[in-house]
Formats: C-alpha cells, sequence, structure tokens
C-alpha cells in the first residue's frame, strides 16, 4: 500500500515540471522526462521517447523566452485537480488540469491554454519518476508572444 509520503512526492514532481519550464529552464524539463514517453495532442505514437533529455530539448524550439526576465517564457503553469491512482506500490497514474497564464510588455497577463496532463509514474529505489506524459490541450488563447511555432493541433480535449 502506498504512503502517504508517495502522494506528495508525485504532486511535487508535477510542480518541479511547472517551474522548470516557467524559469525556462528546459534542461531540468529533460531531466524530469528522461525515462518518460511524451505523447502530445492527437498523437498515437511518443514524439518524445523515453531515454533522451529531448523533451527539454523540444520545449526550447517551441517556447519563446524573453531575454529582459533572464530567459524565462514570462508565464506561469497552473497545475490543479490532481488525482493520483495506484496500481500498486511502485507504479501511478495521474491526472490533472492546466492553465497557463502570460503577461508580456505587449500582452496584458491572461490565460493562454488550457488542458490536462494524464501521467504515468515509477518507483524506482525509492524515488518517482515519469513513465509516460499524455498532454490534451481543452482551449487556447493568444500564443503569439508564447510560441515560436503556429500550433494548429487539436483543442477539446
Amino acid at each position: 500500500m502506498p504512503e502517504a509520503v508517495d502522494y506528495f512526492r508525485i504532486q511535487n514532481l508535477l510542480h518541479l515540471y511547472s517551474e522548470a519550464v516557467d524559469r525556462g529552464a528546459f534542461d531540468e524539463v529533460g531531466e524530469l522526462f528522461q525515462h518518460a514517453d511524451v505523447y502530445f495532442p492527437g498523437d498515437d505514437a511518443p514524439a518524445v521517447q523515453a531515454g533522451s533529455a529531448a523533451f527539454g530539448e523540444h520545449l526550447a524550439k517551441w517556447t519563446r523566452r524573453f531575454d529582459e526576465t533572464g530567459g524565462t517564457p514570462r508565464t506561469r503553469h497552473l497545475c490543479t485537480n490532481l488525482i493520483i491512482e495506484f496500481d500498486d506500490e511502485a507504479h501511478a497514474r495521474t491526472r490533472s488540469y492546466f492553465v497557463v497564464f502570460q503577461g508580456t510588455d505587449t500582452l496584458p497577463l491572461q490565460p493562454i491554454i488550457t488542458g490536462s496532463y494524464h501521467d504515468r509514474l515509477e518507483k524506482v529505489e525509492g524515488d518517482w519518476r515519469f513513465t509516460e506524459r499524455r498532454e490534451l490541450v481543452g482551449e487556447t488563447g493568444d500564443l503569439s508572444a508564447h510560441l515560436l511555432q503556429t500550433y494548429a493541433g487539436p483543442t477539446g480535449e
């Protein structure tokens, strides 16, 4: 049976991801997901396969960073409504919502994208790590100050 500390450690992993993205620390994102397959909206196969730091590299190619804030994307990723379900003592599944807020010199503070994360995790030598992430997009707003490429993927989860 999982212990209460397992819930907190898993929750912490999700928040470490949000914090790293908001700091523009995409190398840390790559480390967090180095054991995970990552699926983007509409993908049947993983866009990023486990065993690499490619998720961080992917975010670096897609995300605009601002020199005046030390290379951050000027965002705040909020992860809410976390549900954790344990398959056994060493495997868990999570579902959570996300909302990304952004404000720049030319863009007033506003939500720019919503969606959910469906994650799988495993516990190895006492530490939890991601083994899969599926990102679903609910709604998009003005992504012009956030993305370096045009997002044309599915929405509406």
